[in-house]
């Protein structure tokens, strides 16, 4: 998965960089890096899937979509 950014005319470094971050995050590799930079007890990791479906079922059911 390679992204990559072409500077547009007049662009600065700083606001490519940005533009980079920001793709970063649209692809989902920050929380993913972030994700993978400490251990995660595997009991950690259900007791946090858990509350993630508590707070699921709390909220109550998706709104009905468009099916395609």
């Amino acid at each position: 998965m390679a992204i990559r950014i072409k500077g547009r005319g007049g662009e600065t470094v700083e606001q490519m960089l940005r533009r980079f971050k920001k793709m970063c995050e649209k692809e989902g590799l920050t929380k993913d890096i972030k994700k993978n930079a400490y251990y995660e007890k595997p009991s950690e990791r259900r007791r946090r899937a858990a509350r993630k479906s508590q707070k699921r079922q709390q909220k109550g059911p998706a709104p009905a979509g468009r099916r395609r």
